[in-house]
């Protein structure tokens, strides 16, 4: 995630952290920090999931690890829910994420996930598309609380 925003750093856009406490005292982490635009801390990963849940407009899931699999699964979940309807993403880099994509399918075909029209994550196989992808979903919703501030942030 630091690459990730780094990048936006140097391109002008503005990031917000979101990190539990005990993450704080990394040697690594406390060198990015003070170049965030804003820093939330939390008391743990549960808070730093729901902060993230409440703040973000869309979710994409770059290629990663255990971490990030629990991460948007859980949101997938929320979604099943109706908890949300914000945009989920797979930038499905070189096939990153083809045996995800197949299990969620697989489980999909076998009837265990229920109400699977609010499982549907767009999978975006090159990076520079995921943006207008997101923004087409958010127009395609009718009368999307917020839409035009959420294109701006985009």
């Amino acid at each position: 995630m630091g690459a990730v925003a780094a990048g936006v750093l140097s391109n002008g856009g503005q990031v917000t952290g979101i990190i539990p406490e005990f993450l704080m005292d990394m040697e690594a982490t406390r060198h990015s920090l003070g170049q965030l635009n804003e820093l939330i801390v939390t008391k743990d990963m549960h808070e730093r999931k729901h902060k993230m849940f409440e703040r973000a407009d869309a979710f994409v899931t770059l290629p990663g690890g255990i971490g990030t699999l629990e991460e948007i699964v859980e949101i997938m979940t929320w979604a099943q829910l109706g908890r949300h309807e914000k945009p989920m993403v797979f930038a499905n880099v070189n096939g990153f994420w083809d045996p995800m994509l197949e299990l969620v399918s697989h489980m999909r075909s076998q009837g265990f996930i229920h109400t699977a029209h609010r499982v549907q994550p767009m999978v975006v196989d090159n990076v520079e598309e995921i943006v207008p992808a997101i923004v087409d979903k958010w127009q395609s919703v009718s009368d999307p609380e917020g839409m035009d501030e959420v294109i701006a942030r985009l």
